[in-house]
């Protein structure tokens, strides 16, 4: 096809297909006229971070490669821009096309009709699906669960099943950033062709892509110090019986629970377990959906995916109520608008489903605390099923009731408490309730032998003393009176001249006092461990170590002048952090600033 001049409009230039055609000869073009309008939308995109502008703008760069490119046009004004979607930028870009008497290339079926209306020439390139695999797809292979790409890094995936993976390099050259665009440009161009492609949201530094299986995120510079995709694909599919429930379970899941919560740490299967509980419901007839930002369940075609991104928590909530679901999968949990919707369904009798991320099972419901009244969290959950290693480890199950919290003797401390039993055993492991102006989360089994009152007490008199010191033992020993241990060079400030300032903490507390000297802990001797090697840096508000990477997750001594000060964890990263707020934290930064030895035990 010979063309004198072409004029291509934003859409087919995001697409990607001018240069693609002329340079498979596809098209042969004498000049093409780049309207300014094409180049105005291009820049506000960029501008505004989103994927499509930079990707528009890459285009127009390969065009000037292949072929004669000149810019033409009025630009368009401000408002103009701001009504892209109304059609202002195509209307301008018709006009030049029409008075030039200029070929118009797009893959907008709406602007093609209007220029054929209008007795333009246009080319209509319709979008088609597409079946050739992209350059992500090669980095994934059939054990690969998630890739981990980004400039100037070798490419990492991780590579087993949920809660047994490696993560492992799968290249030997490290990527560029123009590869990482490139593979990204991809990405947002087949998500435009495919029926199974969605952007799912675009913010100023990121993109978030559901393509096929894979779930997609795009991040880049100012949002990320470097362009980064992180691809992450479901590797396995099971169904509810694979999961070998109790009789038990299945009738609680199947018959009687109404708001049940799946939660787990990232990557230990909630998403796969929550897909089989959905198409469990949907076997036995019963109207499912889903709430999915992005929406990456792989589901049935019975079972109708609502994606949160492209609308907001009302429109949810009326469509919801309107298609009046028996059970609605709301995947992924993050933010205090979507608990409130999930709470706001299941109180309108909607059979919800929540998906959140949580390290232990009594911690996906205590982030539903301060988001919803307390006395209401039995009716919104009644089940918690935790997931570890893809298979379920803990079921919980809720109830209210009013009682005496356990540990507590006096009738007249009853009070609603919800209690959170192990399901299997029926075995009270949790009461939730209110003290004072505190909603507490207290663990039964561990609380034998003191008071709960009494360690509540405890803990909120530490918090109390810590403002003179961190090393602090407390005691409450009865109604009225406490034990507190401090240091001996504290003990002084604590009391205050005539011991006013230990009466005023008496006074506000509530209680009477008794300070005494905290028994310095023993010297330990250096031969029952090796000094270690490290780095330091004192920061703003805190004192960070630098260990070496295989002393991660160790319990570490710390001495000044061979006088121990305290034992601190490694975290993964093989770093402790001290805060520089507290007694030992000063400490050891005037230590290090004066020139001690500070030495560190393992």
């Amino acid at each position: 096809m010979k063309i004198e001049r072409l004029v291509p409009d934003t859409s087919i230039i995001i697409e990607g297909i001018v240069s693609a055609r002329i340079k498979k000869k596809e098209i042969e073009v004498k000049e093409v006229v780049i309207h300014e309008a094409v180049l105005a939308e291009l820049e506000h995109q960029a501008n505004e971070e989103r994927t499509i502008g930079f990707l528009g703008l890459d285009e127009i760069k390969r065009i000037k490669e292949l072929a004669e490119v000149t810019f033409a046009g009025t630009r368009p004004k401000a408002s103009e821009i701001k009504y892209a979607s109304l059609g202002e930028m195509d209307a301008l870009i018709r006009l030049y096309a029409y008075e030039n008497e200029c070929t118009l290339i797009t893959s907008d079926s709406v602007q093609a009709k209007v220029a054929e209306s209008k007795g333009i020439n246009v080319i209509y390139i319709e979008p088609v699906s597409s079946t050739k695999k992209i350059m992500l797809e090669k980095f994934f292979d059939t054990e690969t669960m998630s890739v981990h790409l980004r400039e100037e890094v070798l490419p990492y995936a991780k590579k087993g099943i949920p809660g047994k993976w490696e993560f492992t390099a799968i290249g030997k050259k490290k990527l560029s950033q123009d590869e990482i665009r490139e593979i990204a440009r991809e990405i947002i161009e087949e998500c435009k062709l495919r029926k199974d492609g969605f952007i799912e949201i675009e913010r100023k530094g990121s993109t978030i892509v559901q393509l096929g299986k894979h779930r997609i995120v795009i991040t880049k510079p100012p949002f990320s110090d470097g362009w980064e995709i992180t691809a992450v694909r479901p590797i396995k599919r099971l169904e509810l019986e694979d999961y070998k429930l109790s009789d038990k379970l299945m009738e609680r899941i199947g018959e009687q629970a109404d708001g049940i919560l799946v939660a787990g740490s990232p990557g230990m299967g909630k998403s796969t377990f929550a897909q089989a509980l959905a198409e469990s419901y949907a076997s036995k007839e019963k109207v499912v959906k889903t709430v999915e930002a992005p929406r990456d369940l792989i589901l049935k075609d019975n079972i109708t995916q609502y994606s949160i991104s492209h609308g907001d928590a009302q429109e949810i909530h009326d469509i919801l109520l309107l298609s009046r679901p028996d059970y609605t999968i709301f995947d992924e949990m993050r933010n205090t608008s979507d608990f409130q919707l999930f709470a706001d369904m299941r109180l309108a009798g909607v059979g919800m489903v929540g998906i959140v991320h949580a390290t232990k099972a009594i911690d996906a419901i205590q982030r539903f605390l301060g988001r919803v009244e307390m006395g209401v969290i039995p009716q919104i959950i009644d089940t918690v099923v935790f997931i570890k290693n893809g298979m379920i480890d803990k079921v919980l199950s809720l109830a209210m009731t009013v009682k005496v919290p356990t540990g507590m003797t006096e009738a007249d401390l009853a009070r609603p408490v919800v209690v959170v039993n192990d399901f299997e055993t029926g075995k009270l492991e949790y009461e939730i309730y209110s003290y004072g102006e505190q909603t507490v989360v207290m663990p039964v089994s561990g609380n034998k032998g003191k008071k709960g009152a009494y360690k509540l007490a405890e803990e909120r008199i530490k918090r109390e003393f810590e403002k003179f010191c961190s090393d602090i033992d407390v005691e409450v020993v009865s109604d009225n009176n406490c034990v507190v241990k401090l240091p001996k060079e504290v003990i002084s400030r604590v009391i205050g001249k005539g011991g006013k300032t230990i009466e005023g903490i008496e006074d506000k507390l509530g209680i009477h006092i008794d300070v005494g000297e905290k028994e310095s802990v023993r010297k330990k001797e250096d031969g029952e461990k090796r000094e270690i090697e490290y780095r330091y840096k004192i920061k703003s508000n805190n004192v960070a170590f630098f260990l070496n990477d295989e002393m991660h997750d160790k319990d570490v001594d710390i001495y000044v002048n061979d006088d121990y000060l305290l034992t601190a964890k490694s975290g993964k990263n093989a770093m402790i952090k001290i805060k520089k707020s507290n007694k030992i934290g000063r400490i050891i930064c005037d230590g290090l600033n004066n020139g001690e030895r500070v030495k560190l035990l393992v």
